[in-house]
């Protein structure tokens, strides 16, 4: 059975990552030299290529200043969905401002793409039972899904607990109007291992990332999502000095990789934006509730 997957690329300059948080201050990233437009324009020409259509999950902050890169994006027929407006952590957000930083996101991407934002995915994946708040927060603003959650045991984020596949948000008793796309792992051992691109992808043999999603698609019969960053198709980006061993591992580890394995991977696998596989899948009534 051949399985249609989910396809979503975040949209962020690469001075604007967690792993850069504590030395790099917001309030300087206008003294950097900005390299998401011409990131992107990579994606988004090989995506030409293989006739393919994805989710890009944009910032505010990008989108505000380069408004033509999300008018190329929906002009090359992809889907926007918001990554929040400055790329800072649920965990160093009050539910207010991530209220103001949901909501002014999904204004400025859609006034400026013509398109309903109806996606959603926190910078850092940091929807874990620690922030469980923001799900509430995000239908409440009327997104109809979010992919933010991830089913690992992780240093920076994580929720182990959750499901791995798609479902309906049940939270406190209230099921809200909220689909969750889970980011995709593999189970050994009863312990999920994370498969769905980023630092992973550039970590792993390709032929193993190939291995672990064929056997979602096979086995287990379902979707995967597959993530990936502009920044992650830059080697000769900037370097960052005074960061942890662990972060400049995490961030420079194989970017002279990350091209030619998605060449592969958009070769040996289909794929459609986020918000088509949940409408198929609900077609299907393929989308369980779980209380999280």
């Amino acid at each position: 059975m051949v399985v249609l997957n989910a396809l979503s690329i975040d949209v962020e300059e690469y001075f604007q990552v967690e792993a850069f948080a504590d030395v790099i201050s917001p309030k300087d990233w206008d003294t950097f030299d900005s390299r998401v437009v011409q990131n992107t324009e990579k994606i988004l020409f090989l995506l030409e290529k293989y006739g393919i259509k994805a989710t890009f999950f944009c910032l505010g902050w990008v989108a505000k200043r380069y408004p033509y890169l999300i008018k190329k994006i929906v002009h090359q027929g992809h889907e926007i969905g918001s990554h929040g407006f400055s790329h800072r952590s649920l965990f160093r957000l009050t539910p207010k401002e991530f209220y103001k930083e949901a909501y002014t996101s999904k204004i400025i991407l859609e006034d400026i793409s013509g398109q309903l934002v109806r996606g959603f995915r926190a910078p850092t994946y940091s929807i874990t039972d620690r922030t469980l708040w923001a799900l509430e927060i995000l239908a409440e603003i009327g997104y109809e899904y979010d992919s933010s959650i991830f089913p690992i045991r992780h240093d920076l984020y994580g929720f182990p607990k959750a499901p791995r596949f798609p479902f309906q948000v049940v939270l406190k008793g209230r099921t809200l109007n909220l689909i969750e796309f889970p980011l995709s792992t593999v189970t050994f051992g009863r312990i999920n291992w994370p498969v769905a691109g980023g630092g992973y992808f550039r970590l792993f043999p390709y032929k193993l990332t190939r291995f672990f999603l064929m056997r979602i698609n096979q086995r287990e019969e379902k979707p995967f999502i597959f993530y990936l960053h502009p920044w992650e198709f830059d080697p000769a980006q900037p370097r960052v000095k005074s960061i942890p061993f662990k972060s400049r591992l995490r961030h420079y580890v194989n970017l002279t990789k990350t091209e030619n394995k998605f060449k592969r991977l958009l070769e040996d696998f289909r794929f459609a934006p986020v918000g088509s596989i949940i409408q198929e899948l609900e077609k299907k009534r393929q989308i369980p509730a779980f209380e999280i």
